[in-house]
């Protein structure tokens, strides 16, 4: 089954970011954080509850954070299911997220980032914490890394989940080399910016405008976002990894080892996507069989966190199947 879910114009409003209070805001996350020690280096891991393990993956410049509106819902940790209008069968899950190397606190790794190197490297983060098999949830690149995973360790992906992923149109096919200036020339711009926002993310993230400059690339409406959670993101930002990481996703091909993958794929993107065209979509869906798509209208490249209540349910669905 594929499609686009329109919402109508009397819910569009309501029904973007996270409704009432999230669960995430009531949680000791330093209770729920490890050192995962991985080639050699240490990965920043997050994980809570118990049951069929979900990983999450996050992108190019995020973090673990970027999946706070998931990560206690499918744990269990959900609160006042009637208060919070959250369907109570989302938990018993074991759920995973960390911060790839480079990004987040977990520190750069020894080689140089490629997306092999991000698969070769997650799946001996899962071999380590003793997960034969699991869901794998991945956003922008993480969708990247999380597709590698699938096709290079068949047997580590059940099922995979690509939200708005990167490994289309990202990719050039005349190699890295012939935007390696132009890298080098914003390298030092968006190592400045990111850093200077990351340290400056509550202040950013309580003003409006501010907000609207910090994520309006990646999400459609940024001021409906609430305060707490674009300043997590935002925190996130000006991590060592993202040119290395930027250079990777651009130079590695994949489409044609898309057919590759065996296991039930759910593709979910935003039809108002900035960073990466909603036409991607429907070359993923024709390319991987088992395959089907869902399109949120009004939403840009982060659907969890614009439509975390409607993605929860879907990926609930999915992983219920």
């Amino acid at each position: 089954m594929s499609g686009v879910e329109v919402l109508p114009d009397t819910d569009s409003r309501r029904s973007y970011g996270p409704q009432g209070r999230s669960s995430w805001l009531d949680i000791d996350w330093a209770e729920h954080q490890r050192w995962v020690t991985v080639a050699e280096r240490p990965v920043n891991v997050i994980e809570l509850g118990e049951g069929p393990p979900i990983v999450f993956v996050h992108g190019l410049s995020g973090s673990w954070p970027n999946w706070l509106e998931q990560l206690p819902v499918f744990a269990g940790r959900n609160g006042d299911s009637r208060r919070r209008r959250v369907s109570p069968g989302f938990g018993n899950h074991r759920v995973i997220a960390m911060d790839l190397p480079g990004f987040g606190h977990s520190p750069m790794p020894t080689e140089k980032i490629t997306i092999s190197l991000y698969a070769r490297i997650l799946d001996s983060l899962l071999e380590t914490l003793g997960v034969s098999a699991a869901t794998l949830v991945g956003n922008s690149m993480g969708g990247f890394v999380s597709t590698e995973l699938a096709i290079a360790f068949p047997q580590r992906v059940e099922r995979l989940v690509l939200v708005s992923a990167a490994g289309i149109s990202t990719h050039r096919h005349q190699g890295v080399e012939r935007v390696e200036p132009y890298l080098r020339r914003v390298a030092p711009i968006v190592a400045a910016y990111t850093g200077w926002t990351a340290t400056r993310s509550d202040w950013m993230a309580r003003r409006s405008g501010l907000r609207n400059l910090s994520l309006g690339f990646v999400t459609r409406h940024p001021r409906r976002l609430p305060a707490p959670l674009v300043a997590e993101q935002i925190r996130g930002a000006g991590k060592p990894g993202f040119m290395q990481a930027l250079r990777a996703n651009i130079d590695y091909p994949i489409r044609e080892r898309l057919p590759e993958i065996a296991c039930p794929t759910l593709i979910v993107w935003g039809e108002e996507d900035k960073v990466i065209p909603v036409s991607d979509a429907y070359v993923f869906e024709e390319l991987i069989p088992n395959s089907r798509k869902v399109i949120y209208a009004d939403t840009g490249h982060m659907a969890m966190l614009e439509r975390p209540e409607a993605f929860n349910r879907l990926l609930a669905e999915f992983v219920g199947e």
